[in-house]
Protein backbone atom coordinates (compact mmCIF):
# COMPACT_ATOMS: atom_id res chain seq x y z
CA UNK A 1 0.00 0.00 0.00
CA UNK A 2 0.97 3.64 -0.18
CA UNK A 3 2.58 5.51 2.29
CA UNK A 4 0.48 8.64 2.87
CA UNK A 5 1.61 11.63 4.66
CA UNK A 6 -0.90 13.73 6.08
CA UNK A 7 -0.37 17.78 7.29
CA UNK A 8 -2.90 19.65 10.32
CA UNK A 9 -2.28 22.91 9.59
CA UNK A 10 -3.68 25.67 12.42
CA UNK A 11 -2.26 29.02 13.76
CA UNK A 12 -0.34 27.43 16.39
CA UNK A 13 0.23 29.44 19.88
CA UNK A 14 3.11 30.65 22.06
CA UNK A 15 4.59 27.91 24.27
CA UNK A 16 6.18 29.98 27.01
CA UNK A 17 5.37 33.80 28.40
CA UNK A 18 8.51 34.92 26.55
CA UNK A 19 7.47 33.05 23.51
CA UNK A 20 4.04 35.40 23.02
CA UNK A 21 6.00 38.70 22.02
CA UNK A 22 7.96 36.73 19.07
CA UNK A 23 4.58 34.76 18.20
CA UNK A 24 2.63 38.37 18.22
CA UNK A 25 5.36 39.13 15.98
CA UNK A 26 5.14 36.19 13.09
CA UNK A 27 1.52 36.99 13.29
CA UNK A 28 1.35 40.13 12.24
CA UNK A 29 4.25 40.31 9.70
CA UNK A 30 2.19 37.62 8.03
CA UNK A 31 1.20 39.83 4.51
CA UNK A 32 -2.13 37.87 4.76
CA UNK A 33 -2.90 39.43 7.96
CA UNK A 34 -1.46 43.34 7.46
CA UNK A 35 -1.41 43.62 4.08
CA UNK A 36 1.39 46.28 3.51
CA UNK A 37 5.02 46.50 1.96
CA UNK A 38 7.41 44.01 4.22
CA UNK A 39 9.15 46.86 5.33
CA UNK A 40 6.58 49.07 6.45
CA UNK A 41 4.80 45.35 7.35
CA UNK A 42 7.67 44.66 9.92
CA UNK A 43 7.85 47.79 11.22
CA UNK A 44 4.05 48.02 11.45
CA UNK A 45 4.46 44.25 13.30
CA UNK A 46 7.14 45.60 16.12
CA UNK A 47 5.10 48.17 17.11
CA UNK A 48 2.20 46.35 17.54
CA UNK A 49 3.27 42.80 19.07
CA UNK A 50 5.71 45.07 21.57
CA UNK A 51 2.45 47.00 22.84
CA UNK A 52 0.23 43.85 22.73
CA UNK A 53 2.91 41.52 24.58
CA UNK A 54 1.92 42.58 28.27
CA UNK A 55 -1.88 42.14 27.33
CA UNK A 56 -1.37 38.98 25.46
CA UNK A 57 0.80 37.29 28.24
CA UNK A 58 -1.55 37.92 30.83
CA UNK A 59 -4.57 36.34 28.95
CA UNK A 60 -1.53 33.35 28.53
CA UNK A 61 -1.12 33.31 32.41
CA UNK A 62 -4.52 32.79 33.00
CA UNK A 63 -4.78 29.27 31.18
CA UNK A 64 -1.43 28.03 32.54
CA UNK A 65 1.42 30.48 30.78
CA UNK A 66 0.84 28.74 26.93
CA UNK A 67 -1.35 27.90 24.76
CA UNK A 68 -2.43 24.31 24.72
CA UNK A 69 -3.04 24.21 20.93
CA UNK A 70 -0.60 22.52 19.85
CA UNK A 71 -0.53 19.35 22.44
CA UNK A 72 -4.28 19.61 21.25
CA UNK A 73 -3.17 19.55 17.62
CA UNK A 74 -1.17 16.41 18.42
CA UNK A 75 -3.88 14.45 19.81
CA UNK A 76 -6.07 15.07 16.62
CA UNK A 77 -3.13 14.13 15.12
CA UNK A 78 -3.03 10.85 16.25
CA UNK A 79 -6.70 10.19 16.38
CA UNK A 80 -6.97 10.59 12.18
CA UNK A 81 -3.80 8.31 12.22
CA UNK A 82 -5.76 5.56 13.86
CA UNK A 83 -9.26 6.47 11.75
CA UNK A 84 -7.13 6.20 8.48
CA UNK A 85 -5.31 2.78 9.34
CA UNK A 86 -7.05 1.24 6.42
CA UNK A 87 -4.86 3.68 3.68
CA UNK A 88 -1.81 1.22 4.97
CA UNK A 89 1.24 3.06 6.69
CA UNK A 90 -0.23 7.36 7.57
CA UNK A 91 1.60 10.00 8.91
CA UNK A 92 0.02 12.71 10.22
CA UNK A 93 2.32 15.94 10.68
CA UNK A 94 1.20 19.16 12.42
CA UNK A 95 2.45 22.27 10.71
CA UNK A 96 1.75 25.57 12.62
CA UNK A 97 1.93 29.18 11.03
CA UNK A 98 3.33 31.13 14.07
CA UNK A 99 5.03 28.97 16.20
CA UNK A 100 6.15 25.90 16.35
CA UNK A 101 6.45 23.01 14.87
CA UNK A 102 6.53 25.23 11.87
CA UNK A 103 6.03 24.05 8.47
CA UNK A 104 9.87 24.15 7.96
CA UNK A 105 10.42 21.49 10.28
CA UNK A 106 6.90 19.43 9.36
CA UNK A 107 8.02 19.56 5.28
CA UNK A 108 11.59 17.89 7.04
CA UNK A 109 9.56 15.51 8.76
CA UNK A 110 7.58 14.94 5.73
CA UNK A 111 10.32 14.34 3.67
CA UNK A 112 11.95 11.79 5.86
CA UNK A 113 8.84 9.55 5.66
CA UNK A 114 9.31 9.66 2.30
CA UNK A 115 5.35 9.33 1.45
CA UNK A 116 3.74 8.52 -1.93
CA UNK A 117 1.45 10.78 -1.51
CA UNK A 118 0.60 13.82 1.10
CA UNK A 119 -2.71 15.40 2.04
CA UNK A 120 -2.61 18.90 3.26
CA UNK A 121 -5.31 19.32 5.88
CA UNK A 122 -6.08 22.95 7.75
CA UNK A 123 -7.75 22.98 10.70
CA UNK A 124 -9.97 25.65 9.47
CA UNK A 125 -13.21 24.76 8.08
CA UNK A 126 -14.19 27.82 6.30
CA UNK A 127 -11.94 29.54 4.58
CA UNK A 128 -10.15 32.30 4.23
CA UNK A 129 -7.48 34.20 2.50
CA UNK A 130 -5.77 35.17 6.14
CA UNK A 131 -6.13 31.36 7.65
CA UNK A 132 -5.70 28.10 4.95
CA UNK A 133 -4.39 30.33 2.47
CA UNK A 134 -2.02 31.48 4.40
CA UNK A 135 -0.99 28.27 5.99
CA UNK A 136 -0.96 26.63 2.47
CA UNK A 137 1.59 29.07 1.30
CA UNK A 138 4.10 28.68 3.51
CA UNK A 139 3.94 25.00 3.36
CA UNK A 140 4.50 25.28 -0.61
CA UNK A 141 7.51 27.77 0.22
CA UNK A 142 8.78 25.58 2.92
CA UNK A 143 8.23 22.19 1.12
CA UNK A 144 9.33 23.73 -2.40
CA UNK A 145 12.71 24.91 -0.08
CA UNK A 146 13.53 21.60 0.47
CA UNK A 147 12.35 19.65 -2.89
CA UNK A 148 9.36 18.11 -1.43
CA UNK A 149 7.59 19.23 -5.00
CA UNK A 150 4.54 17.66 -6.74
CA UNK A 151 6.73 16.41 -9.15
CA UNK A 152 8.09 14.19 -6.38
CA UNK A 153 4.87 13.36 -4.47
CA UNK A 154 1.94 13.82 -5.52
CA UNK A 155 0.36 16.51 -3.08
CA UNK A 156 -3.49 17.43 -2.51
CA UNK A 157 -5.07 19.80 -0.68
CA UNK A 158 -8.19 20.84 1.17
CA UNK A 159 -9.47 24.31 0.79
CA UNK A 160 -12.71 24.16 2.97
CA UNK A 161 -15.41 21.90 4.33
CA UNK A 162 -17.63 24.26 6.37
CA UNK A 163 -20.79 22.04 6.36
CA UNK A 164 -19.33 19.09 6.37
CA UNK A 165 -21.44 16.47 7.77
CA UNK A 166 -19.38 14.92 10.31
CA UNK A 167 -18.59 18.21 11.98
CA UNK A 168 -22.01 19.92 12.26
CA UNK A 169 -23.22 16.49 13.92
CA UNK A 170 -20.29 17.08 16.26
CA UNK A 171 -21.19 20.58 16.95
CA UNK A 172 -25.19 19.88 17.72
CA UNK A 173 -23.89 17.14 20.03
CA UNK A 174 -21.75 19.19 21.74
CA UNK A 175 -24.41 22.29 21.52
CA UNK A 176 -27.69 19.98 22.30
CA UNK A 177 -27.27 18.93 25.91
CA UNK A 178 -26.62 22.78 27.29
CA UNK A 179 -29.61 24.00 25.13
CA UNK A 180 -31.75 21.64 26.72
CA UNK A 181 -30.40 21.77 29.88
CA UNK A 182 -30.34 26.04 29.95
CA UNK A 183 -34.22 25.79 28.20
CA UNK A 184 -35.61 23.92 31.12
CA UNK A 185 -35.37 27.06 33.44
CA UNK A 186 -36.13 29.85 31.00
CA UNK A 187 -35.87 31.66 27.91
CA UNK A 188 -32.43 30.59 26.11
CA UNK A 189 -30.44 32.16 23.03
CA UNK A 190 -27.57 30.35 20.98
CA UNK A 191 -24.69 32.49 20.10
CA UNK A 192 -22.51 30.41 17.52
CA UNK A 193 -19.35 32.66 17.64
CA UNK A 194 -16.38 32.68 15.60
CA UNK A 195 -13.06 34.90 14.81
CA UNK A 196 -13.82 37.87 13.47
CA UNK A 197 -12.38 39.66 10.25
CA UNK A 198 -11.89 43.03 9.29
CA UNK A 199 -14.59 44.33 7.16
CA UNK A 200 -12.31 45.63 4.21
CA UNK A 201 -10.64 41.83 3.94
CA UNK A 202 -14.32 40.58 3.35
CA UNK A 203 -15.18 43.23 0.94
CA UNK A 204 -11.91 42.56 -1.31
CA UNK A 205 -13.31 38.98 -2.13
CA UNK A 206 -12.66 36.55 1.25
CA UNK A 207 -15.44 34.33 1.32
CA UNK A 208 -15.01 33.48 5.04
CA UNK A 209 -17.87 35.05 6.61
CA UNK A 210 -20.33 33.18 3.46
CA UNK A 211 -18.66 30.06 4.65
CA UNK A 212 -18.89 31.15 8.45
CA UNK A 213 -23.02 31.72 7.64
CA UNK A 214 -23.35 28.07 6.20
CA UNK A 215 -21.29 26.57 9.12
CA UNK A 216 -24.33 28.06 11.36
CA UNK A 217 -27.20 27.48 9.37
CA UNK A 218 -26.34 23.80 9.06
CA UNK A 219 -25.67 23.43 12.79
CA UNK A 220 -29.22 25.24 13.43
CA UNK A 221 -30.75 22.96 11.17
CA UNK A 222 -28.93 19.80 12.72
CA UNK A 223 -30.43 20.79 16.06
CA UNK A 224 -33.67 20.34 15.04
CA UNK A 225 -35.65 22.77 17.49
CA UNK A 226 -38.61 24.63 15.90
CA UNK A 227 -38.57 28.52 16.95
CA UNK A 228 -34.77 28.23 18.17
CA UNK A 229 -33.40 31.34 19.12
CA UNK A 230 -29.97 32.12 18.26
CA UNK A 231 -27.65 34.27 16.26
CA UNK A 232 -24.17 34.47 14.42
CA UNK A 233 -21.53 36.31 15.84
CA UNK A 234 -17.88 36.97 15.96
CA UNK A 235 -15.52 37.67 18.40
CA UNK A 236 -11.47 38.80 18.50
CA UNK A 237 -11.52 42.32 17.76
CA UNK A 238 -8.61 44.00 17.74
CA UNK A 239 -7.27 47.59 16.82
CA UNK A 240 -9.76 50.32 15.01
CA UNK A 241 -10.27 49.46 11.99
CA UNK A 242 -14.38 48.15 11.40
CA UNK A 243 -14.72 44.33 11.75
CA UNK A 244 -17.22 42.16 10.27
CA UNK A 245 -20.39 41.85 12.79
CA UNK A 246 -22.32 41.62 15.02
CA UNK A 247 -19.86 41.46 17.70
CA UNK A 248 -20.22 38.62 20.29
CA UNK A 249 -19.93 40.67 23.69
CA UNK A 250 -22.57 43.31 22.37
CA UNK A 251 -24.92 40.34 21.69
CA UNK A 252 -24.46 39.28 25.02
CA UNK A 253 -24.74 42.48 25.87
CA UNK A 254 -28.61 42.25 24.03
CA UNK A 255 -29.19 39.13 25.40
CA UNK A 256 -28.85 40.92 29.40
CA UNK A 257 -31.47 43.65 28.28
CA UNK A 258 -33.95 40.65 27.13
CA UNK A 259 -33.38 38.23 29.95
CA UNK A 260 -32.05 35.43 28.04
CA UNK A 261 -29.90 32.69 29.19
CA UNK A 262 -27.03 31.94 26.79
CA UNK A 263 -25.51 28.93 25.04
CA UNK A 264 -22.37 29.97 23.08
CA UNK A 265 -20.61 27.66 20.86
CA UNK A 266 -17.41 28.30 18.68
CA UNK A 267 -18.19 26.82 15.31
CA UNK A 268 -14.65 28.12 13.89
CA UNK A 269 -12.42 26.71 16.05
CA UNK A 270 -11.65 23.22 16.51
CA UNK A 271 -9.78 23.45 19.56
CA UNK A 272 -9.21 24.74 22.48
CA UNK A 273 -6.78 28.09 22.92
CA UNK A 274 -6.85 31.74 23.91
CA UNK A 275 -10.17 33.16 22.46
CA UNK A 276 -12.01 29.72 23.54
CA UNK A 277 -10.70 29.39 27.12
CA UNK A 278 -9.78 33.17 27.97
CA UNK A 279 -12.26 35.39 25.85
CA UNK A 280 -15.59 33.07 25.81
CA UNK A 281 -15.35 31.28 29.43
CA UNK A 282 -13.75 34.25 31.65
CA UNK A 283 -14.08 37.62 29.97
CA UNK A 284 -17.44 37.22 28.22
CA UNK A 285 -18.71 35.10 31.39
CA UNK A 286 -17.51 38.28 33.20
CA UNK A 287 -19.51 40.13 30.88
CA UNK A 288 -22.86 38.06 31.33
CA UNK A 289 -22.72 38.30 34.67
CA UNK A 290 -22.80 41.93 34.72
CA UNK A 291 -25.01 42.41 31.82
CA UNK A 292 -27.95 40.63 33.41
CA UNK A 293 -27.39 37.31 31.65
CA UNK A 294 -29.35 34.97 34.14
CA UNK A 295 -26.87 31.65 32.93
CA UNK A 296 -23.76 31.54 30.74
CA UNK A 297 -22.80 28.13 29.64
CA UNK A 298 -20.15 27.15 26.73
CA UNK A 299 -19.74 24.14 24.36
CA UNK A 300 -16.87 22.88 23.57
CA UNK A 301 -14.98 22.95 20.56
CA UNK A 302 -15.16 19.84 18.16
CA UNK A 303 -11.57 18.85 19.26
CA UNK A 304 -11.30 14.94 18.67
CA UNK A 305 -14.98 14.14 18.94
CA UNK A 306 -15.54 10.78 16.94
CA UNK A 307 -17.64 12.69 14.66
CA UNK A 308 -15.01 15.18 13.29
CA UNK A 309 -12.11 12.98 13.16
CA UNK A 310 -14.27 10.93 11.02
CA UNK A 311 -15.31 13.44 9.24
CA UNK A 312 -11.93 14.48 8.35
CA UNK A 313 -10.51 10.89 8.04
CA UNK A 314 -13.51 11.16 5.29
CA UNK A 315 -12.50 14.00 3.95
CA UNK A 316 -8.45 12.18 3.51
CA UNK A 317 -10.03 9.37 1.52
CA UNK A 318 -12.09 11.86 -0.84
CA UNK A 319 -9.79 13.75 -2.04
CA UNK A 320 -7.08 11.45 -2.21
CA UNK A 321 -9.07 9.58 -4.22
CA UNK A 322 -9.86 11.89 -7.02
CA UNK A 323 -6.44 13.50 -7.00
CA UNK A 324 -4.39 13.04 -10.29
CA UNK A 325 -1.32 10.66 -10.60
CA UNK A 326 1.01 13.94 -11.39
CA UNK A 327 0.02 17.58 -10.07
CA UNK A 328 -1.03 19.03 -7.32
CA UNK A 329 -4.87 19.33 -6.00
CA UNK A 330 -6.99 21.66 -4.27
CA UNK A 331 -10.44 20.23 -3.56
CA UNK A 332 -13.38 21.56 -1.54
CA UNK A 333 -15.42 18.58 0.80
CA UNK A 334 -17.39 18.93 -2.23
CA UNK A 335 -14.68 18.48 -4.83
CA UNK A 336 -15.26 21.36 -6.38
CA UNK A 337 -16.23 25.26 -6.24
CA UNK A 338 -18.42 25.86 -3.03
CA UNK A 339 -18.26 29.85 -2.95
CA UNK A 340 -20.74 32.21 -4.95
CA UNK A 341 -18.91 33.50 -7.78
CA UNK A 342 -18.34 37.12 -6.49
CA UNK A 343 -16.08 35.73 -3.94
CA UNK A 344 -12.72 36.46 -5.67
CA UNK A 345 -10.28 35.04 -3.15
CA UNK A 346 -11.78 31.75 -3.64
CA UNK A 347 -8.74 28.91 -4.09
CA UNK A 348 -10.58 27.21 -6.79
CA UNK A 349 -11.73 28.00 -10.40
CA UNK A 350 -15.44 27.99 -11.16
CA UNK A 351 -16.59 24.75 -12.08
Amino acid sequence: MARTAVVLFNMGGPDSLDAVEPFLFNLFSDPAIIRLPRLFRHFVAGRISRRRAPIAQEIYRQIGGKSPIVEQTLAQAKALEVALSDLGEVRVFVAMRYWHPRSEVAAVEVKGFMPDRIMLLPLYPQFSTTTTKSSLVDWYRSAHNIGLAASSVTTSALCCYATTEGMIEAQAELIAPLLNAAAAKGPVRLLLSAHGLPERIVKSGDPYAWHVEQTAARIVAKLGINGLDWALCYQSRVGPMRWIGPATDDEIRRAGGEGMALVVAPIAFVSEHSETLVELDIEYRDLARASGVPAYDRAPAVACHPSFISALADLTRQCLNRAPAEDDSMFSHTGGRVCPAHHKGCPLAAG
